[in-house]
């Protein structure tokens, strides 16, 4: 099949939009179809050198910075215009949309000339996330606008991607009627079977006794870290020489720097930055004796699938989409969004080598029901038929 993918955000850009489209495209592409993904330019070398190793073509569209959110682009509106022409010229057999914004729009604007099914990934929770972005409006008017915004969005293709149950849910609550499939993002687990844990701590100075957390996250204010430092405070009244890893960048980054010198844990906390997720990313996972997580707003959970593969055991709340992921786990202790309660559960798993081990020994069964081309082949076999309905492709394909 051809497969037009379109997305408002894409690496170097780093967050779980960009970790699935990239995981779903390889895992169609292996299995023999070809994917196109249009997604802005960054105008970054590292975005030059990696597009050429994706194995799927990519569309560069030349994109403005937001204000209110520097780190994302916005494909400007007449390179968006010769884009659609360009692309009304070549056949598709569906169209996959992964953001709201402009690839929406172009997505849409393309089905509607060439006769293309649409589906669309709701990736993101916007309701809990837009008033981050927007501060100085009202909370409850925020809340409104995503609803009535993501309802409008919805009803516009033929057919949803949804991460979790829990995000089905919340739209079955607004009001969609759009068909919707819910097919969380696989990980790749050949790839989060490598790390090197100890290699991790000797470059950085950190002693193989020294007890150690670790998170991967955006630092954004909805990531809920300042929840985890809080923790990390609670804990070190009985872990003296405690150590909490932060692999990610974000906005929310200067405060939480700033927290950590509020609360007095400048010795106890230590930011990494994106690292890269082929090496040192793995061994950052494996470096630390217990992954804690405890955002509210995921429609999946991806790092901890992540931390399940690598058999990093896993503390934490499970709040929309890490409810689906952590359920039935056995490579997980699940905890209130209290501190109290959060430092007790990542206390006894400090404590016991042997509830270590048996943590981390049962995370890559339980990974593997999150493996890539299992998720890819419900994708696949949502495509075809989409494709067999728009009359694009034999009944018996």
């Amino acid at each position: 099949m051809n497969i037009l993918m379109l997305s408002d955000v894409y690496f170097p850009r780093i967050n779980g939009v960009s970790t699935s489209i990239r995981t779903f495209a390889q895992a169609l592409a292996r299995m023999g179809h070809t994917i196109t993904l249009v997604a802005p330019d960054y105008g970054t070398d590292h975005q030059a050198r990696d597009d050429g190793n994706e194995g799927f073509e990519i569309l560069r569209l030349p994109s403005r910075k937001i204000f209110f959110d520097p780190e994302d682009r916005l494909i400007k509106g007449h390179d968006l215009a010769k884009a659609e022409a360009a692309l009304c010229e070549r056949e598709w057999d569906v169209i996959h949309i992964h953001t709201p914004f402009r690839a929406h729009t172009l997505g849409v604007r393309l089905a509607r000339h060439g006769g293309w099914p649409t589906v669309e990934t709701y990736h993101t929770y916007f309701e809990e996330y837009v008033g981050h972005y927007l501060p100085w409006l009202p909370s409850p008017l925020t809340r409104l606008l995503a609803r009535r915004a993501s309802r409008h969005l919805c009803h516009g293709v033929d057919e949803l991607i949804v991460p979790s149950a829990q995000m089905l849910e919340v739209l079955d609550r607004y009001g969609v009627t759009t068909p919707s499939t819910v097919i969380p993002t696989g990980i790749d687990l050949d790839q989060f079977s490598n790390g090197d844990g100890a290699r991790f701590r000797a470059a950085h100075g950190i002693s193989p006794e020294r007890p150690t957390l670790v998170t991967v996250s955006r630092l954004s204010l909805e990531k809920n870290i300042g929840f985890l430092l809080q923790v990390v405070r609670r804990l070190v009244a009985a872990f003296s020489d405690l150590l909490f890893l932060i692999a990610g960048e974000g906005p929310d980054e200067p405060r939480l720097r700033r927290l950590v010198q509020e609360l007095g844990l400048q010795g106890h906390v230590r930011f990494f930055g994106n690292l890269d997720r082929r090496t040192t990313l793995l061994d950052a996972y494996r470096a630390g004796d217990a992954f804690v997580f405890a955002s509210p707003t995921e429609t999946q959970g991806l790092v901890l699938i992540e931390a399940m593969a690598l058999g990093v055991p896993i503390v934490s709340t499970a709040v929309m989409g890490t409810a689906t992921v952590l359920r039935d786990a056995a490579s997980a202790v699940v905890a209130q969004e209290d501190v109290d309660d959060f430092a007790r559960q990542v206390a006894r798993v400090l404590r016991s080598p042997e509830m270590r081990a048996q943590l981390s020994s049962a995370g890559p069964a339980d990974a593997r029901a999150w493996g890539a081309d299992g998720m890819a082949r419900r994708v696949e076999t949502l495509y075809v038929r989409l494709a067999q309905q728009a009359h694009l492709v034999p009944l018996t394909s």
